[in-house]
């Protein structure tokens, strides 16, 4: 089995900062991209930024130069620092990973998510 776990989230004043963590456990022979999506209240799923096992990485235009997305392979760990936070930030913040466990299964798995609130 394998699990995502997400840490971080809170209630923050507009402007502030918040550090969410994605931690990755379970039979993991490897793990490719992983990524940080959110959903608000009564909208879709919508993808936040993505970083691949190497590094580089993709933001959404609401998320590119506020938030930075960092991984620590060692770790199996995901990160995403939000700076300038603001109300429309508010959602639950979910990470996911393109997972191969160590029977050899691809698959992408998902974390539990972790509520955000930016309040004004």
């Amino acid at each position: 089995q394998v699990q995502l776990v997400e840490s971080g989230g809170g209630l923050v004043q507009a402007g502030g900062s918040l550090r969410l963590s994605c931690t990755a456990s379970g039979s993991i022979f490897s793990i490719n991209a992983m990524a940080w999506y959110r959903q608000a209240p009564g909208k879709q799923r919508d993808l936040v930024a993505t970083i691949t096992y190497g590094g580089s990485t993709t933001y959404s235009a609401s998320a590119l130069g506020r938030f930075t997305i960092s991984r620590d392979n060692t770790k199996n760990t995901v990160y995403l620092q939000m700076n300038n936070l603001k109300p429309e930030d508010t959602a639950v913040y979910y990470c996911n990973g393109d997972i191969l466990t160590t029977l050899r299964y691809g698959y992408t798995y998902w974390g539990q998510g972790t509520q955000v609130t930016v309040s004004s």
